[in-house]
């Protein structure tokens, strides 16, 4: 599988793009007045502690006060060596948790990390569990363990990462500070997590990350205690170096920057923690756009659509809505050439493909449910289901993905830390309010006869003006102009009906004269 990386810079505006065997697979966007705030860490102030909810709201300078529960609250430092608490994002053993009140308290300065952006009306979602990532490792400084992801599956390969990392940490300095302060922590050895990333990665590459990290670790103690409440205490790297740091392994063929200023940083950025990738990276200078070397704006446009055309003549129907994002699957056009049962299980298997890639494409997070077409072969719903599974394995995101029901549905969860695509680059229709739909001019017409006989029963009044939109009037004065003339006759008033260009559907006023 060939891979390559794309980089588009504008002043305002950063796109990356990631592109498998010519096809898009991922964007990422990232705006200069709208940055992310995942993986910043703040010096936070309690506004308010929710005992029923077990959680609290904590000021850190962003628009909304952002949501901590109480599991996410350090409260001691777990001990052992990591076994049975791997993973990429440093979650530790889960302890028995006391009342938010015992934790934290109204007006208390506290260190917190952003783990999910404000999303929607949500705010941000915190955590106590601080965690930094570098090329191969992630720093966890209140987990005393060493872990290795779970998507390294070579046993021999596992255990020479982790007794690397334990005789680079050994000599680490301790601290015999039993519970780390919010404010000044010292943690008594720094724990770490061994990266995908990391697989083949030679001693001195995790030597130099260990390093790394422990720099940057040192400059954010310093910034705990120096910086005012409600101030940025760490930021996560900007879009490019992120997308260096998490994506570039050995298959990614190229990584192509269009923008030099941005290009020598990533240079920089690569031969100081990747010096063997840095050859890989090209200065973009083309005529033609980058992002339209593989037709990477036209399939944006097609991720923005509800409707995905499969190759078949089937196509998906993918909804998202506040709950979950529902993706259905119709055989459309597709006949097949043997029997009904044989046309569905070929439909659902490219469905399943198809799927996986929006989700990606389309960056869509939390529950997922996937109503695959109904089939009767056993042996069809399993190998459908491995399908949709194979193809979510290049997903960095995590996965969990469920038993097809008796129906044919999949529920699957997928792990969301931003905005979807959609909801990056697009708002809520100002006509129908994101419903998807606007009320039929018959409805509106009606609705207006309704505010009319409410108008002139409240207020004085020798006539009226109806101002609506174009389609709207001429629906009443053709259609309904009979009704028109029963209404000035019940009500005693002349009525007079003017368009207006840019009324919505919906839209209208009556005004009294």
């Amino acid at each position: 599988m060939s891979e390559e990386i794309l980089i588009n810079v504008t002043p305002r505006e950063t796109r990356v793009g990631v592109v498998e065997n010519g096809v898009l697979q991922e964007v990422h966007v990232e705006r200069a007045l709208r940055r992310g705030y995942v993986g910043n860490i703040y010096r936070g102030r309690v506004s308010r502690v929710m005992p029923g909810m077990q959680a609290a709201f904590v000021e850190v300078g962003l628009e909304r006060a952002a949501f901590l529960h109480a599991n996410d609250i350090v409260r001691s430092v777990p001990v052992g060596n990591g076994e049975g608490q791997e993973g990429e994002n440093g979650e530790v053993a889960a302890m028995s948790t006391p009342p938010i009140s015992e934790l934290v308290h109204e007006g208390q300065d506290i260190i917190v990390q952003v783990v999910k952006d404000p999303i929607g009306s949500k705010g941000a979602r915190l955590t106590t569990h601080l965690s930094i990532p570098s090329r191969y490792l992630v720093l966890l400084p209140y987990a005393k363990m060493i872990g290795v992801s779970v998507r390294i599956e070579d046993e021999a390969e596992r255990v020479r990462l982790k007794d690397i990392v334990q005789e680079l940490t050994v000599q680490q300095p301790t601290d015999s500070s039993p519970q780390p302060s919010v404010l000044s922590p010292q943690p008594p050895q720094l724990g770490y997590i061994v990266r995908t990333n990391a697989e083949g990665a030679s001693r001195d590459a995790l030597a130099d990350d260990v390093a790394y990290l422990g720099r940057v670790w040192r400059v954010v103690q310093e910034n705990m205690r120096r910086v005012e409440p409600r101030a940025r205490v760490y930021e996560e790297l900007a879009l490019p170096l992120r997308a260096l740091r998490d994506m570039m392994r050995e298959d990614v063929e190229k990584v192509r920057v269009d923008s030099r200023e941005t290009y020598e940083k990533t240079i920089a950025f690569t031969q100081k923690f990747m010096p063997a990738l840095a050859e890989r990276i090209e200065l973009y200078s083309g005529e033609r756009p980058i992002f339209d070397l593989y037709g990477v704006e036209d399939e944006i446009q097609r991720a923005l659509k509800k409707e995905v055309p499969l190759k078949s003549g089937g196509y998906l129907i993918v909804d998202q809505t506040e709950a979950m994002t529902t993706i259905d699957v119709n055989t459309g056009a597709f006949l097949g050439h043997r029997n009904l049962e044989e046309t569905v299980y070929k439909t659902n298997l490219e469905a399943a493909q198809a799927a996986a890639r929006q989700l990606r494409l389309r960056n869509l997070g939390g529950i997922i449910i996937i109503d695959f077409i109904d089939m009767t072969d056993a042996e069809h719903k399993r190998q459908v289901l491995r399908m949709l599974e194979k193809s979510l394995a290049h997903d960095h995101a995590k996965t969990t993905v469920y038993e097809m029901s008796s129906l044919g549905l999949v529920e699957m969860t997928r792990k969301r830390t931003t905005e979807s695509l959609e909801r990056q680059l697009c708002e809520p229709c100002p006509a129908c309010d994101g419903r998807g739909s606007v009320k039929t001019a018959e409805t509106v017409t009606y609705e207006i006869f309704r505010e009319i006989t409410r108008a002139v029963r409240q207020f004085e009044a020798s006539s009226l003006l109806v101002l609506a939109a174009q389609k709207v009037v001429t629906r009443i004065l053709d259609e309904e102009s009979a009704a028109v003339a029963e209404l000035e006759e019940f009500t005693g008033k002349t009525i007079r009906f003017q368009a207006e260009e840019h009324y919505a559907q919906e839209q209208y006023d009556v005004v009294l004269l």
